[in-house]
């Protein structure tokens, strides 16, 4: 199973957790604090409503122990499992006032989070045996950017440029703004350390040439139809062997084993972060099963 990778990842967390709580509770929770007593007590039981790939539990657990300390917090799962309608993912004990101040926040993540596992393991289930990587984009949630791609990772996909700073990828506009791709990727290898790659966007099979003419490293097929896609990788495998082989633009599940096909190394879908469906989880006070507490 998919276990969190703990280290830089919670400090950061944590933080975001504290403003994503601000923003939520401001003065307090005026409905708990008026109508439940301050020494009330209860366990709370996260569970899910519908199938699918649970993504998030240690970020449910961080959002606990920045609310309140004392809370404990026990999965029931993993991350990366495929769990049924009415699985127990967790539960959580302790003060009452502190869980229902943690809940929608911790369910708010955990449904987004499972949502893009979810889907992302369709995909990497598409694909099964293909020798292709399936990674994400920076079409991403802002200020979620480093879960959202997390979950990537528990769905079975990769991660493609985390943002703007860590890769050269030299799109359409940039092409323009430079006065060609050439010129682009000329000028980008004078400035960038030699450990970094380019990466360059292309629409057709004249780019194609003239990315491989210019020594880039990684050239991305930016929706072309499966004919030119196919095409575009035998021209590109003859002469750079070495060159990745990127697919991207209007992927879907219908349309991800014909791009496969082509030869393509790496396909990347936007819509894992920014189309996907949450998955419905809620949380219960005192829930019972079969008259015992849980």
């Amino acid at each position: 199973m998919f276990e969190w990778t703990a280290g830089g990842y919670d400090v950061a967390v944590r933080e975001q957790i504290r403003g994503w709580l601000a923003e939520d509770v401001g003065s307090g929770d005026i409905t708990t604090e008026t109508t439940i007593p301050r020494d009330s007590r209860s366990k709370a039981v996260i569970h899910v409503k519908e199938s699918g790939i649970v993504a998030g539990l240690p970020i449910a657990r961080l959002v606990f122990e920045v609310v309140d300390s004392s809370l404990v917090f026990e999965a029931k799962v993993q991350d990366g499992e495929y769990v049924d309608k009415g699985t127990v993912l967790a539960t959580v004990e302790g003060s009452t006032h502190s869980l229902l101040i943690g809940e929608r926040l911790a369910l708010n993540l955990m449904q987004r989070l499972s949502g893009i596992a979810t889907k992302t393991r369709t995909f990497v289930n598409a694909l099964e045996g293909l020798p292709v990587r399936l990674v994400d984009t920076r079409k991403t949630t802002p200020g979620h950017r480093m879960l959202e791609k997390y979950a990537v990772r528990v769905g079975g996909g990769a991660n493609h440029r985390f943002g703007l700073y860590d890769a050269v990828m030299i799109k359409d506009n940039h092409i323009k703004g430079s006065g060609g791709i050439r010129a682009a990727v000329e000028a980008a290898r004078r400035k960038i350390p030699h450990t970094m790659k380019i990466e360059v966007e292309t629409e057709s099979l004249e780019q194609v040439d003239e990315a491989l003419a210019c020594g880039a490293d990684i050239i991305m097929l930016d929706n072309m139809a499966p004919v030119m896609m196919k095409e575009a990788v035998t021209r590109i495998k003859a002469v750079s062997p070495h060159v990745i082989v990127e697919a991207s633009g209007g992927v879907s599940l219908e349309t991800v084993n014909g791009i496969a096909a082509c030869g393509v190394d790496v396909i990347s879908v936007g819509g894992l972060t920014y189309s996907f469906h949450a998955l419905d989880i809620s949380l219960d006070l005192n829930a019972k099963k079969g008259g015992e507490p849980l």
